[in-house]
């Protein structure tokens, strides 16, 4: 069965954004072809105040990194 990682390489998908903090402690993201953008805050007003370092974040991700934006 295909994980979905690879489901998602396959349907043309370059980075995950989460707010899964632990993701990088679950996952083996260095063998992987996404770019994964986690957001420390679950807090959508916050998010939105902080669209700006997260589409910097987004725009110098790479493949296999993880980059964690800490939201004010």
């Amino acid at each position: 069965m295909a994980s979905f990682w690879d489901a998602a390489v396959r349907e043309g998908y370059e980075i995950l954004v989460t707010t899964d903090s632990n993701l990088r402690h679950q996952q083996n993201l260095a063998d992987r072809r996404l770019a994964v953008v986690v957001l420390l805050s679950t807090s959508w007003p916050r998010i939105q105040q902080a669209i700006p370092m997260v589409i910097d974040a987004i725009r110098s991700a790479a493949p296999g990194r993880c980059t964690e934006i800490d939201i004010p």
